[in-house]
């Protein structure tokens, strides 16, 4: 099926789903999820995977419901959908989302795995591969890309507090986003073009991290 744009209910959906965050307001208007939200995403990333998993990894939505084990919120559910396409947490990844906020896109290394750190250390510290990880970081943000991620206070250890990239070798995730207020073109195939021509801007800092950084060993 051939995307057109999510329905017309998304975004009020996950705006009352917000206010009534219940099983009971899941049940009563979780075909509204199916028709507007999950079906739409799931044939946005179909069209999209000719061109960005053929080399790269699968695709798929993220499901609706929170893990709550251990988190003070007990909310049961999301109140956002997402979608990628990676071959593992960390190596790379093509992202989108629907929310309230809008459409969201990114990519990068959102999570890395302790082994996944020093790869991604490693190769910034290096004096060919780190200014190229530099350049390519320092372009996204002149673009209009925020660039994300969790960050040391203090230098990493091992590594001199006067490296030319101390900043970048803080970083314990590091991932590029960017977001569209709701407006008309999310229902429309505009919403396709406006992901496709991000994710493009994505490749070489995905191709980067999947060269790089890798799947972790803890999921080989």
């Amino acid at each position: 099926m051939k995307f057109s744009g999510f329905g017309e209910h998304a975004i009020d959906f996950y705006d009352d789903l917000s206010a009534d965050n219940s099983k009971a307001f899941w049940e009563d208007n979780k075909h509204i999820y199916a028709n507007d939200v999950k079906a739409p995403m799931e044939a946005l990333l179909a069209e999209l995977s000719a061109e960005f998993a053929t080399d790269f990894g699968t695709a798929k939505v993220f499901r609706p419901y929170r893990d709550v084990r251990f988190a003070k919120d007990k909310s049961p559910y999301k109140t956002h959908c997402g979608g990628v396409i990676e071959q593992g947490r960390g190596g790379g990844a093509y992202y989108v989302e629907i929310s309230p906020a809008g459409l969201r896109v990114g990519g990068g290394c959102f999570h890395l795995e302790a082994d996944q750190i020093a790869r991604f250390r490693a190769t910034i510290a290096e004096d060919v591969h780190g200014p190229a990880f530099e350049q390519l970081v320092n372009k996204l943000r002149r673009s209009g890309w925020e660039i994300l991620g969790e960050r040391l206070k203090t230098k990493p250890k091992g590594y001199d507090a006067d490296h030319p990239r101390i900043e970048l070798l803080k970083h314990k995730s590091l991932y590029a986003a960017r977001t569209w207020e709701p407006a008309d073109f999310l229902h429309e195939r505009e919403c396709f073009t406006r992901v496709r021509k991000a994710w493009r801007e994505l490749r070489p800092l995905n191709e980067w991290a999947r060269d790089h950084v890798g799947v972790s060993i803890r999921s080989a």
